[in-house]
């Protein structure tokens, strides 16, 4: 194989490379990703430091439910703001809770490590905004024949419909007030 075809094979297989890619990075980047991963790796480790076999940790009673309901309810945050983005205030203020509670029921929030991981994850999403579309250009509205060329369009009081004026009647309102809605004349 040449050169020259060797390198026309390898666009060719270009474009369907980053058309994935692209569809992955357009999915990734209208959710708070990063935060709903960040936050579901805080409560993921709480979980791991509660499982630790480390004898000095005890947990008894409710504060034992507790130690394990904070990380679950994490983890559950994490993902939800992954998938459902239109909630993600909600679940930003649930984690950043959370967070802070970890820090006296899950083992000083997972050593710090899982504390920390899970307010930045909420603070990530409660940042987060969705991107704006772009706004398309309205296309040009067409141009009646009987409008003269210089007319001006205004609204309509009773149709609600622009009314078309010409420059003489725009010249001879200047200066004048309008009328504000409810105004009797």
């Amino acid at each position: 194989m040449t050169a020259g075809r060797h390198e026309a094979a390898e666009a060719a297989e270009a474009p369907a490379v980053s058309r994935s890619g692209g569809r992955w990075r357009r999915w990734r980047r209208g959710r708070p990703f990063a935060a709903g991963v960040l936050v579901a790796l805080g409560g993921a480790e709480m979980l791991l430091t509660l499982r630790a076999p480390l004898g000095v940790l005890l947990h008894v009673g409710p504060q034992g439910l507790a130690a394990y309901l904070v990380p679950v309810v994490l983890v559950l945050c994490g993902v939800l703001l992954i998938a459902t983005p239109q909630q993600r205030v909600f679940y930003a203020l649930l984690t950043l809770v959370l967070g802070l509670v970890s820090w006296l029921t899950s083992n000083l929030g997972g050593f710090l490590v899982g504390m920390l991981l899970a307010l930045v994850g909420g603070a990530l999403a409660f940042a987060w905004t969705p991107a704006k579309q772009p706004r398309t250009a309205r296309p040009a509205a067409p141009r009646d024949e009987e409008t003269p060329a210089g007319a001006v369009a205004e609204p309509d009081p009773v149709a609600g419909l622009p009314a078309q004026t010409g420059p003489a009647e725009a010249e001879a309102r200047v200066g004048r007030p309008e009328a504000a809605p409810g105004d009797r004349r």
